[in-house]
Order: structure tokens, then sequence, then C-alpha cells
């Protein structure tokens, strides 16, 4: 799988650097597959928060290797210090690495977690690989290059946004987070089928056209969305790239609520 993919990226993506991106994702999520299949340990970080060993390999493999795809670019990942914005202010590019989105899921065991890089110039993801290693599936993609699915050895499929042109709106939403904002949203959407996803995969399904619409109310971090807001901006008919409300290299790497997708209401 691993030279299939390889294969596969070649024809689909020019220049190096997102096939090498898509081959880091594959190993960190290779080594978090150990880490699953063994029964994961949980740990507590100082905020409460949930962390298990996959979470450090795959955070420890990804940032020995992103400085060898592009050297001199700063690196902010979930897992490790993240530093002042008077620091990091004046950067136009660097890495954003969440190594395991979805910690409840990978802890639940039903496969919903991912591994996500994205590298963020001038405030905007301009390439981003999320891999669903339990799935068995890998999105990519890079400004000016679409979004890209590839299931198991299956070849890699473009992946567009569709229009809505149906009597009911599909949600796709948080399996872990509900709130009340959340319910008033979709009490005016009309009809609708909810469904419930874990991790950065809630923006594949945007991508790939299976939901219409994804609003997330309340606290996201922005190495949680990076990289599935890049799969999702990069999925317009013809290659148009999609608008999105997200922002990168804030003063508080906490991002607001927001709604993905709601131009394909229209």
């Amino acid at each position: 799988m691993y030279s299939a993919m390889r294969e596969a990226m070649t024809r689909v993506a020019t220049g190096p650097d997102l096939e090498l991106l898509v081959d880091l994702v594959h190993e960190a999520g290779r080594l978090a597959m150990a880490h699953y299949n063994n029964g994961p340990a949980v740990h507590q970080k100082s905020d409460g928060s949930p962390v298990t060993a996959a979470d450090r390999a795959a955070h420890d493999c990804i940032v020995r290797e992103l400085p060898t795809l592009c050297p001199g670019a700063p690196i902010i990942s979930e897992e490790a210090a993240v530093p002042e914005y008077e620091t990091r202010k004046n950067w136009d590019r660097f890495w954003l690495v969440d190594p395991l989105d979805g910690t409840k899921e990978f802890l639940s065991m039903n496969g919903e977690f991912t591994v996500n890089i994205a590298l963020i110039e001038g405030g905007h993801p301009v390439m981003g690989v999320v891999g669903a290693p339990a799935l068995g599936a890998v999105y990519f993609a890079a400004r000016g290059r679409g979004a890209w699915r590839r299931v198991e050895n299956r070849s890699s499929e473009r992946l567009q946004v569709t229009a809505h042109r149906r009597a009911v709106t599909r949600v796709v939403e948080s399996r872990s987070h509900p709130s009340p904002e959340l319910e008033a949203f979709v009490a005016t959407l009309g009809p609708v089928e909810r469904v419930k996803l874990g991790s950065s995969l809630k923006f594949c399904r945007i991508a790939e056209g299976g939901a219409d619409v994804y609003p997330r109310f309340g606290c996201t971090m922005e190495w949680d969305v990076a990289a599935g807001d890049c799969i999702y901006r990069n999925s317009g008919p013809d290659g148009k790239e999609l608008g999105s409300p997200l922002r990168y290299n804030q003063p508080s790497l906490s991002t607001p609520s927001f709604i993905i997708g709601k131009s394909a209401l229209s």
C-alpha cells in the first residue's frame, strides 16, 4: 500500500512535497495503529484532556521528518509547547500538526480518528493531509491541485462538493461535542439528516459530497481544523478554491464557532 500510494500521488500531484507529506502521515498513522491494536493506554494532560502513547509516537515521527520537507518552517503541534504570539506573529509559513485528532474516538476504537498536518502560508492552509489509518483512508489537498481521497488500494479520486438540491439537508456534526447552539441552528434548516462523525473527517465528508453543512459551535484549536479545512477549500468545482471563515496564526490558537459548507445549501 505504501508504494502504491506514492505511485498514485505521482499521478495526481505535481511536485514532491505533497507526495512526501502523504507518506509521512501514513507512517505516523502506522505508529498510532500499533498502539490502537494493542489496546490504547490513556493519560491526562495538565488541562485534563486525554492523551495516549499513540499521540506521542505520531508527534515524534512528524516533528522529526517535517524539517526535511520544508527546511526552516516552524512547527506548531498539539503535543508540544506553543510559542507565544510575539514569537510567531511574523511567521508567514509554518506547519500545524495534530498527531492524533479524535482521542475519544481512538479510545472507543470506532476508527474515527485522524492524523493531521497542514502547511500554513499567510494565514491560510495551502497544503493539508488527513489520514484515517483505522479506516484505510487518506485525504490530501494543495492549493491549485485540488482535493483527493484514496481508500486502501483503490485509485485516488478527485473530491468535489455538491450543490444542495435535496429536500433534506445532510448535517455532519461532532460525535463528542453537542451544544444548544447546534440544536438551534439545525432547527432552522427544515428536514435534516444528521450524521455524527469524529475528528477532522467531518471536513472530508463535506468535501467528498457526503454532507451539506458542518456547523461547529464551541472551542476548537487551529491544529484541529487546518488540514481538514484545506481539504474542504480545495474541493470546489473545476478547481475553484472555496471560501472558509477560518484563519490561522491568530493571537489565540482557539478558533471561533464556524459553519463550513453553508454555501452548498444555496
